[in-house]
């Protein structure tokens, strides 16, 4: 619940980078509460009325959180938030958008801020 406070605290903060675990666990909590309201909004509710603008409210409110911490993420990653449009193309896009998402951060600092993580004083030999 941490990671999920963490991102709703930088709402609209797209500079910066995030760590893979705070993407995670914010998806993680923000799918788990979608689901809860439109599984409600279909059992509990006869008509749906209720729970679906309740759905409708919190899919408004996570909307921008969501997407700076997925440009954080990218970031993260070395690339820039522009990537975050490859999602528009149909199946492929989504599927590289995943891709980077999953990918670790780079080592130290780049262009985007210091690292989240706290392996700054690493170096890699070759």
């Amino acid at each position: 619940m941490h990671w999920y406070l963490t991102a709703l605290n930088k709402y609209a903060d797209f500079t910066g980078r995030s760590r893979r675990k705070e993407f995670w666990m914010f998806s993680l909590v923000n799918f788990v509460i979608m689901f809860i309201l439109s599984f409600a909004a279909n059992i509990v509710d006869s008509s749906g009325t209720i729970f679906m603008v309740l759905y409708g409210i919190y899919a408004l409110a996570v909307f921008v959180p969501s997407l700076a911490v997925s440009v954080r993420r990218l970031h993260d990653t070395g690339r820039s938030g522009a990537w975050y449009f490859i999602a528009f193309v149909p199946i492929a896009g989504a599927i590289v958008l995943l891709v980077f998402m999953c990918f670790d951060s780079d080592h130290g600092s780049n262009q985007y801020g210091p690292t989240p993580k706290n392996f700054e004083n690493i170096t890699v030999t070759t």
